[in-house]
């Protein structure tokens, strides 16, 4: 049982997904989740190729990093083409037996597990360094950015933004939310 390497492309065909990966020893492998299909790299001159092996499997590295691979099933085998690529046009992929294949699958998901662990670390490792050198870029901190500034500063100055409060009749002018005790005498204008 090999583990699975990254990378991990998804590959379309037809109306299905599907996941092609590494093994460790170079093996190519397809995957629906269901069926598992393999081909090796050393095996495609019987295709017409006329790379080494080497050079096609960087090559459909690159194709399937840029979507330019195609994949077609057949009942027992499958084909991936690199239709941009002339000189190494197809590698073959045979289905696996039932036993090998959930062998195969339990390898790849336990391989994406380890991936997955360690891309964890590597962020909590980073975000840690990040948070550790820019006080400014603390999570707490860059929240706050984002809220509605509460000091009452700042509402005074933006003064004509806000609605005008309008008086309550009997309420002093001086102390306001107030209301005087005695009713309001104001001056007499005409006894002078």
């Amino acid at each position: 049982m090999a583990g699975a390497t990254g990378p991990f492309y998804l590959v379309r065909a037809g109306t299905g997904r599907f996941l092609c990966y590494w093994g460790p020893d170079g093996t190519v492998y397809v995957t629906d989740a269901m069926r598992v299909w393999a081909g090796e790299l050393g095996g495609c001159p019987a295709l017409g190729c006329r790379c080494p092996p080497e050079e096609h499997g960087a090559m459909l590295r690159a194709g399937l990093g840029h979507g330019a691979v195609a994949l077609s099933l057949a009942r027992d085998s499958a084909t991936l083409r690199l239709p941009e690529e002339p000189r190494c046009p197809a590698l073959a992929l045979a289905q696996l037996p039932a036993a090998e294949a959930c062998s195969q699958l339990q390898a790849l998901v336990f391989g994406m597990a380890v991936c997955i662990e360690s891309l964890e670390r590597r962020l909590e490792a980073v975000e840690t360094l990040a948070s550790s050198c820019s006080p400014e870029k603390n999570a707490a901190r860059s929240q706050q950015l984002f809220l509605p500034d509460s000091s009452p500063r700042k509402s005074r100055a933006s003064g004509s933004a806000l609605p005008a409060k309008r008086k309550v009749p009997g309420e002093s002018l001086i102390n306001p939310g107030f209301k005087s005790k005695k009713a309001p005498s104001g001056v007499n204008f005409e006894d002078s």
